[in-house]
């Protein structure tokens, strides 16, 4: 071969190959270092990811501990609304019944018709206000 002893060109392969490896490993070992060096960012990205898990579990019970409260509260609200309503219906009635009882006390007092159920709702509400409206100058007049 090239007039070169087989021993020298062996040699040179080797030494070739060698610096070729050393090349290599020289590479591998920048790429283990920064491997390394992300290892220790994910170690920490992982100890913030497992941080803010356990504050978002957090805030997810505190939420759902105030959804509760406020489901109570707004169930006793609700509970009490209601009472206020039939109360209210009650009172109404009440009221329309007293009404009813005024305006045949009127109409009895003044000699008028005889009280009509007949009548619509509206009417005998302005009937009788209207009613109770002439009282005081009937008053004010005796004075």
């Amino acid at each position: 071969m090239f007039g070169l002893p087989l021993g020298i060109v062996i040699e040179t392969l080797v030494a070739i190959l060698l610096a070729t490896t050393i090349g290599y490993c020289v590479i591998l070992n920048q790429r283990l270092k920064r491997l390394h060096s992300d290892r220790g960012e994910l170690k920490q990205m992982v100890a913030d990811l497992v941080q803010a898990t356990g504050l978002a579990n957090a805030a997810i019970q505190e939420l759902k501990h105030t959804a509760q409260e406020a489901e109570t509260v707004l169930e006793a609200r609700l509970g009490e609304a209601e009472r206020f309503g039939v109360e209210l219906a009650n009172h109404v009635n009440a009221g329309q019944q007293i009404m009813d009882r005024l305006a045949r006390i009127t109409s009895a007092a003044r000699g008028a018709q005889p009280f009509d159920d007949r009548l619509d709702e509206p009417n005998k509400v302005q009937s009788a206000l209207q009613q109770l409206s002439m009282r005081p100058r009937i008053r004010g007049n005796a004075a």
